[in-house]
């Protein structure tokens, strides 16, 4: 339990930084052609901006268990149990 929350830290980081410190990601990785391609001008910020959010959202879900109802068990190899 103590390893999911460091992780879930890390992640959540890595993600609010996405969100807030897009331009320096942009500067570092470059532009996104598809991103420019199905977005238009500024594709690759809201890229880089989603992906971000996803990445928060999705490590909370993670850290609180609700992922694991969500995505089904072929998946993640567990059982479904029903409340």
């Amino acid at each position: 339990m103590f390893g999911k929350i460091i992780w879930s830290a890390i992640l959540i980081t890595a993600g609010l930084g996405l969100v807030v410190k897009t331009k320096r990601v942009k500067d570092f990785t470059g532009s996104f052609a598809f991103a420019e391609k199905w977005f238009g001008m500024g594709g690759t910020y809201t890229v880089l901006k989603l992906l971000g959010l996803v990445l928060m959202i999705g490590t909370f879900l993670w850290l609180t268990g609700t992922l694991d109802r969500l995505v089904p068990d072929f998946i993640t190899n567990q059982e479904i149990i029903a409340e």
